[in-house]
């Protein structure tokens, strides 16, 4: 097996330990991190050579953990051998269809579930922030202004979540835990189930019905065709005057110039956008200089955990897939069409 990222010393000495695996890994060879728990790394530009090494690695390799991020265009023509791939992330779908990789016989496993409680924090932080007025707070501060003022509470307030995965469950259970009302839609349950982590389930196609509810939003789904500006302008207006957008899914997942719209009009109180349609977004892009967004460069699932918690994941998987069992986290191909 190869290891296609950048991974810590003790984290690759613990895949090694596995019985039976012969591990490949050069980090010589691959984008040095920029950041913890980076899985792309710097940019790198290999010499001939190098890349020539690199290349036999990949033609030798069976199992990748991760993508090779410096070959993703021609990633599919590198790798006749490879059965398997374990991902970093949980978002792989795009990925797969953009480099052609959904169509190898391939089977793809996900990192569903490592990042929910850090992604679940940003929304606790962001539904905090807007409730004690955060933005006012810094304003003030930098002016050495002391002048008191009325926040708002979050015990009682009503929180939709877009998604009832485990992104969205470890949301609900961390506002429930701060005196919330959970109300979510899920593919899975169908309306007005009894569920232990929320107050109602909302049918999907019934999304207005949350929408109109809700102090706070939280986004949570997978981009799919059918997730793709699923909050377009009819469905931020169906928002509570003076609620707040939380998207920790992904920018496709709104219509970004409808969402500036609600924003400027004051129909929305404010929005904390983990992730945008085009990240980086552009200078001139109005979400960087309006005083009611809190922007977070797609990093609120990263923390110092991440790759302790991967290597987990991986070696369980390793050792089912010698065995021959079925493997976690497998990502399903028909939830994209």
């Amino acid at each position: 097996m190869l290891i296609a990222s950048y991974l810590e010393p003790a984290y690759v000495d613990r895949i090694r330990q596995i019985d039976g695996v012969r591990v490949m890994y050069d980090p010589a060879l691959l984008p040095q991190p920029r950041y913890g728990s980076d899985h792309v790394g710097h940019p790198l530009r290999r010499s001939l050579e190098d890349e020539q090494r690199w290349r036999e690695y990949l033609a030798e390799a069976e199992v990748l953990f991760d993508f090779d991020h410096t070959n993703l265009a021609v990633l599919t023509t590198l790798i006749p051998h490879v059965r398997w791939i374990q991902a970093t992330s949980a978002g792989i779908g795009q990925l797969l269809i953009r480099t052609g990789l959904i169509a190898a016989p391939i089977t793809f496993t996900t990192a569903k579930g490592i990042h929910a409680k850090p992604l679940a924090d940003f929304a606790a932080m962001a539904i905090l922030w807007f409730a004690k007025d955060g933005f006012r707070m810094i304003r003030e501060q930098a002016a050495r202004r002391w002048t008191r003022y009325c926040g708002r509470n979050v015990s009682g307030a009503t929180v939709g979540i877009v998604g009832f995965g485990s992104i969205g469950r470890e949301v609900a259970k961390v506002c429930r835990a701060m005196g919330m009302r959970v109300v979510a839609t899920s593919r899975t349950l169908r309306a007005g189930a009894s569920d232990s982590d929320a107050d109602q389930i909302i049918s999907v196609s019934n999304l207005t019905a949350l929408l109109g509810v809700a102090d706070y939003v939280v986004l949570a789904v997978p981009h799919t065709p059918q997730t793709e500006r699923l909050l377009g302008g009819a469905e931020l207006a169906a928002m509570r005057p003076g609620a707040v957008l939380i998207n920790v899914a992904r920018g496709a997942v709104v219509d970004e110039a409808a969402l500036i719209a609600a924003l400027r009009d004051g129909h929305l109180g404010g929005a904390a956008l983990d992730v945008l349609s085009m990240e980086p977004p552009a200078a001139d892009n109005p979400l960087w200089s309006m005083p009611n967004v809190l922007i977070s460069p797609h990093s609120a699932s990263t923390v110092e955990s991440e790759n302790n918690r991967l290597t987990d994941l991986f070696c369980e998987n390793l050792v089912r897939y010698m065995r021959g069992e079925a493997l976690l986290n497998v990502f399903d191909r028909k939830r994209l069409y």
